[in-house]
């Protein structure tokens, strides 16, 4: 008897191509490039993301539509901070130029990973030199389409 097609189940490997695109079209397609592999349960994508693959077939390609805020939650205006030129300097290259729209990574504070942040504003705040940055994820409070394609499930 063949043994039946895997499906994604909760901590299943998978190997698998996907596009996640807002309103302003495509932030990742790796369609286009080698595929992703990742770990469901490890944070790697959204609880909402996850949930739409659990079940499907290896093989399987398919396409959901996330509404606003549900696939990255709301937008955080907290999350928008302006970061001393001083700081910056101490954590990358001390000669780095900031532009609008630019993502910058940050190590996290233990330096066990990373975050980016994008440039929303390169000036000052009262009469330090400092860089606005955004921390929310670029597709935070939007619909989301996420489509993907699986190659393989372990």
């Amino acid at each position: 008897m063949p043994s039946p097609t895997p499906r994604v189940q909760p901590g299943s490997f998978l190997t698998l191509h996907y596009r996640l695109a807002g309103p302003g079209g495509d932030v990742i397609n790796t369609f286009h490039d080698k595929p992703a592999t990742l770990t469901l349960g490890t944070g790697e994508l959204s609880p909402a993301m996850e949930q739409r693959l659990l079940g499907l077939e290896e093989g399987a390609r398919a396409t959901f539509q996330l509404a606003a805020g549900e696939a990255f939650g709301e937008r955080n205006p907290d999350m928008v901070q302006w970061v001393a030129r001083k700081l910056l300097r101490e954590m990358g290259d001390p000669q780095d130029d900031y532009h609008v729209g630019e993502v910058v990574e940050f190590p996290t504070p233990d330096g066990s990973g990373s975050y980016a942040g994008a440039v929303r504003q390169v000036g000052r705040e009262g009469e330090s030199d400092a860089v606005l940055f955004d921390f929310n994820h670029p597709l935070a409070g939007q619909a989301v389409t996420f489509e993907v394609q699986l190659i393989g499930v372990l």
